[in-house]
């Protein structure tokens, strides 16, 4: 008989690390400070019909694993039956051995249902019916289940034409966890395929003003970022791929640009660094004047198989890591937005590994007075967040940036499950402050290495959204 893989000290290989897993960071509340999760859903209370309908719709992760493994996309996203998708995944889990899946998948399944065995074909009818009959049951409801892993805060990434009533709903109800949005801007700054006409329209729907300049847009963006403060807002992202260029640029030179959009004219590559570069600037200070944390994800290459994106749009999970960043470009736009006293709190997230140690480096050169981890480098992210990659990631941050400031995991991810994701860091770092202190590199300091172990998995992040963005608590209390 097999012995049961997710035990109690999975990943846990000394004595020290099993401490300070079990003794203090277990139990520790989770902050999910980025994830994609629908806060419809979460309001609504969503009952999964079924364990595809849970497990694999929302995933792309395992998308991408399934078509690697050569199913038809109908039978992932397309028009197959739930079943169906089921037993394709079925099919290619036990290919996932390596990958980062593989421990995902059997956490997920012991963790939410209680299921210890490992997925296959044989097994897999079975599982599936126990699933479903479970997930009728009140328990697995939605917020049921983010109540399973302990969990003390969602920020969930909105468009800035979303509407946050969905939030609200949810802060009055007597959940356990609250749930804040954050501000996923990247429409903003989208200025390909016409995309900007249509944009402007919604703009003008959802503000009511009219917008015929760059002076109208910008205003109309502050109506909307107004509108993300009042319900608590505390955090903003945008994804920003592989080569970012920053160039500094006026408003005279912006608004050129924009007119020549506006009337239907093609604008260079370079005019359009130029207008992203200028939107980047004065979205960079408008965060800053509200306190706001400004996230960067750097790295991906998004535009891969025109193909997947006609058919399953452009979050499909077929992007690819990129290349490395422009350091010269990042740089040049923190230092301007420092010049002028308005540089926010950043987060970065890389995609190229390649990219760890410059941008555990770049922590160090900005500060301010009192602020802890003024420019943080984030969390693993994507093709990183596996068992090597969170290693690698911790030990590039901590030989070239601040250790103790680090503000934990985040699961980035549509899949409710994926908040195991925080247990699996948690274990994996609580290893390797033990793997350390065995080997002689740290001192064995339990009171050292405990207060280390809750300030990165829980302390950071929460002093950070309260004491820097001030709104947190505010918003949640005037909300309930």
């Amino acid at each position: 008989m097999v012995e049961k893989f997710i035990n109690s000290n999975w990943l846990l290989f000394n004595k020290i690390s099993r401490h300070l897993y079990h003794e203090v960071v277990s139990q520790m509340p989770i902050i999910d400070y980025h994830n994609h999760l629908n806060p419809h859903f979460l309001a609504a209370n969503k009952q999964f019909e079924n364990l595809t309908d849970l497990w694999i719709r929302e995933d792309p992760y395992k998308h991408r694993a399934m078509r690697i493994n050569g199913i038809d996309e109908a039978g992932i996203t397309g028009n197959s039956t739930d079943k169906e998708k089921f037993l394709n995944w079925v099919s290619t889990y036990p290919k996932t051995i390596g990958n980062p899946l593989f421990h995902w998948s059997a956490l997920e399944l012991e963790r939410t249902f209680g299921i210890s065995e490992m997925l296959n074909s044989e097994n897999a009818g079975r599982i599936w019916n126990q699933c479903n009959e479970m997930l009728q049951d009140e328990e697995f409801r939605m917020q049921n289940i983010v109540g399973k892993w302990n969990v003390e805060l969602l920020c969930t990434s909105d468009n800035v034409l979303d509407d946050l009533s969905a939030h609200d709903y949810v802060n009055q109800l007597n959940t356990g966890f609250d749930l804040l949005p954050s501000l996923r801007a990247d429409s903003l700054l989208n200025y390909e395929d016409g995309f900007l006409h249509s944009f402007i329209q919604q703009m003008e729907e959802c503000t009511r003003l009219s917008i015929h300049s760059i002076e109208d847009f910008l205003q109309a963006i502050i109506l909307r970022l107004d509108y993300f403060k009042d319900h608590g807002c505390c955090l903003s992202d945008h994804g920003l791929d592989a080569g970012f260029e920053y160039i500094k640029t006026d408003q005279d030179t912006a608004s050129l640009i924009f007119d020549k959009l506006m009337s239907s004219q093609i604008i260079s590559d370079t005019e359009s660094v130029q207008l992203r570069s200028f939107m980047l600037l004065f979205l960079g200070r408008e965060y800053a004047k509200r306190q706001w944390i400004m996230q960067l994800h750097i790295g991906a290459h998004r535009k891969t198989s025109t193909r997947l994106r006609k058919l399953v749009g452009p979050a499909g999970g077929f992007a690819c890591i990129g290349n490395t960043c422009n350091v010269d470009s990042l740089t040049k736009y923190f230092d301007e937005l420092e010049c002028h006293n308005l540089l926010p709190q950043i987060i970065l997230y890389t995609l190229n590994p390649a990219d760890n140690a410059v941008f555990a480096s770049i922590t160090g050169s900005y500060a301010e007075d009192g602020i802890m981890g003024k420019i943080q480098f984030g969390p693993a992210w994507w093709y990183n967040d596996h068992y090597d990659g969170l290693r690698k990631h911790l030990t590039d941050l901590a030989s070239t940036g601040l250790l103790g400031t680090f503000i934990g995991m985040t699961t980035d991810s549509r899949s409710v499950l994926s908040l195991s994701r925080h247990e699996y860091f948690r274990r994996i770092l609580c290893n390797l402050m033990g793997e350390w202190a065995e080997n002689g590199l740290i001192p064995a300091d339990l009171d050292l290495l405990s207060q280390l172990i809750k300030d990165i998995a829980y302390n950071n992040i929460k002093l950070k959204l309260t004491k820097n963005s001030k709104k947190w608590q505010k918003a949640i209390k005037e909300a309930k």
